[in-house]
């Protein structure tokens, strides 16, 4: 598995060359088109093993990879962490939820809210209609499949109010996903968004 560090885009966390003691570094993908979060963190890259392990918890079981990719997502999170931080997973569709039988962001995001001790909404936005599958779509056709499919759940929108979010979900590829996620959470009155995920589908330089 190759781990990410400090070496990465402050927002959309894809690998970059940061100079010692170098803050707010963003990569040109950024400085172009800002993605509508403040700052992101990715544990992994996505490819090999760590790809392998994150396909086996989405389709075949492996829960027991939770656990210990908590602790890669703690290893990452600090720059997004405040004492008032509240932790909320990207939602699975209704009917994905049924198929897959567990959300696998949530569980990583539960996870991860116990390891580094914060608050945590399982339910803090809902999925409102399926966008089917995203592979293979440019980052135009994911964002338009998306948009307006995460809501804010109305039964916590109280909770939303004012917040610091922080999204945790498994993969980043086009930010699509957590873009519409974080959307929401404005929509709702959150004061900021920052963005975890256990891997980042990125080249090495």
């Amino acid at each position: 598995m190759v781990f990410l560090g400090d070496d990465a885009c402050d927002v959309c966390a894809a690998p970059v060359t940061r100079l010692a003691g170098e803050e707010n570094v963003v990569c040109d993908t950024c400085l172009n088109t800002r993605p509508p979060w403040q700052r992101g963190r990715a544990a992994l890259l996505y490819s090999g093993t760590g790809r392998q392990l994150i396909l086996g918890l989405k389709h075949s079981d492996r829960t027991d990879v939770v656990k210990p990719a908590a602790k890669w997502l703690a290893r990452v999170a600090d720059p997004l962490l405040a004492a008032n931080t509240l932790v909320a997973p990207v939602p699975l569709h209704r009917m994905r939820l049924l198929k897959r039988r567990y959300n696998q962001a949530a569980l990583l995001a539960e996870a991860f809210a116990k390891e580094v001790h914060v608050a945590f909404c399982p339910d803090l936005l809902i999925r409102n209609r399926g966008a089917g599958s995203l592979e293979g779509l440019s980052a135009k056709e994911r964002q338009e499949k998306l948009s307006g499919a995460i809501v804010p759940n109305p039964k916590r929108t109280d909770r939303l109010d004012g917040a610091s979010v922080l999204l945790v979900d498994d993969v980043l590829t086009s930010g699509a996903t957590l873009k519409s996620a974080t959307e929401a959470c404005f929509a709702a009155n959150a004061k900021d968004v920052s963005v975890l995920v256990l891997a980042r589908v990125a080249k090495l330089s």
